[in-house]
């Protein structure tokens, strides 16, 4: 099991919390961390970033967790990842997600219907374009070239990109699993669980079941993202350590989405927290945001998130590994640089035990 490092998306003032970023990107490719993830919503995207960090690093791979699919073409999509690819030393990994249904129309302006279809004739396009073929393509929902205007097939102009290149798909849903585990060559999963992961897995085998083998395919890389704050802190200097992490939780589990559609709430109820989710979002919806955090069950942050001492990390390691985590990614979620940068260092060291 390999090391990934989560930045999310910028927060605050961009010139700051860039220097963060490649900060924490550099001290992880010194530890040997295999990746670095770079997130988007509605602010800054991932795609910038990352090019900027892979220009300042030489190793470490590049990952977007996620690109959102409603936000560009499939075909915009592949340039943007054969270039980062090409210029980076074939060190990009393309992650895709449909979003949601607030963030795709009510940014992006791209109804939220059919997710699964379309995901799947969008990585199709995606590989077509990274393959430098033609782009003809009759599907439901994408058909290129227009068979109504004065557009011809082309193909992506850059020269020789990988045409394997990895893509990974970010999944929350019983049928999404499965899709990722039949197109896409790894699986961005959050708030996964060791020890409520047998149902997800099995989705993510049945899909595996039915992937078409592609010469050169990568491995399958299963790559949770994991919160993480280590700290010998106890009572409630602990609650304070942990309050970030609480916060990012209720945010999920209340707010990513309206209460008819919440992907998040709904994998705590597959897990057995259905009614202290139903409390996180009225809450949070509600606008109570610290009592949202608050009201976020301890048994769902020690089964998906890692807070606590450095001496607690082997056995959550050994536990991800044993559920077939290939990529365990963590996100530093302590209050200050610094306090990330120690709890890096302090995973890098808990997996050599391993």
């Amino acid at each position: 099991m390999r090391l990934g490092l989560s930045l999310g998306y910028l927060v605050g003032d961009p010139r700051s919390a860039a220097a963060d970023a490649l900060a924490l990107t550099r001290r992880a490719e010194e530890l040997g961390y295999d990746s670095v993830h770079v997130a988007e919503a509605y602010g800054s995207d991932a795609p910038t970033l990352l090019s900027w960090l892979g220009g300042q690093t030489s190793r470490i791979n590049l990952v977007s967790a996620v690109m959102q699919i409603p936000g560009r073409t499939p075909a915009a999509t592949a340039m943007t990842a054969a270039t980062l690819d090409g210029i980076s030393g074939g060190r990009f990994r393309l992650g895709l997600g449909v979003s949601g249904p607030q963030v795709s129309e009510g940014w992006h302006g791209t109804r939220f219907d059919a997710p699964l279809a379309r995901t799947r004739e969008y990585v199709d396009v995606v590989r077509l374009a990274l393959a430098r073929q033609p782009l003809v393509y009759q599907g439901e929902h994408l058909t290129l070239p227009l068979p109504d205007g004065s557009g011809i097939p082309l193909r992506l102009a850059l020269p020789a990109p990988r045409p394997d290149l990895p893509v990974y798909l970010a999944a929350v849903g019983p049928r999404n699993v499965a899709l990722a585990g039949e197109i896409a060559d790894g699986w961005l999963p959050v708030y996964f669980s060791p020890e409520h992961s047998a149902e997800q897995l099995e989705q993510l085998s049945e899909g595996r079941s039915r992937a078409a083998a592609r010469p050169g395919a990568p491995d399958f890389d299963i790559a949770p993202t994991v919160p993480l704050v280590v700290t010998d802190a106890t009572g409630a200097a602990l609650r304070e350590a942990e309050a970030t992490v609480r916060g990012h939780t209720a945010l999920y589990l209340g707010g990513m989405g309206s209460k008819k559609t919440n992907f998040y709430h709904r994998l705590a109820t597959r897990m057995g927290y259905g009614a202290e989710a139903d409390e996180v979002q009225r809450l949070f919806l509600d606008k109570r945001h610290r009592e949202a955090a608050g009201a976020v069950p301890q048994g769902f942050l020690d089964a998906t998130c890692l807070v606590g001492p450095q001496g607690g990390l082997r056995q959550r390691f050994e536990a991800y590994a044993a559920a077939g985590v290939t990529t365990l990614v963590l996100a530093p979620m302590s209050q200050s640089l610094e306090e990330k940068l120690r709890s890096l260092e302090a995973a890098a060291k808990a997996l050599a035990t391993v």
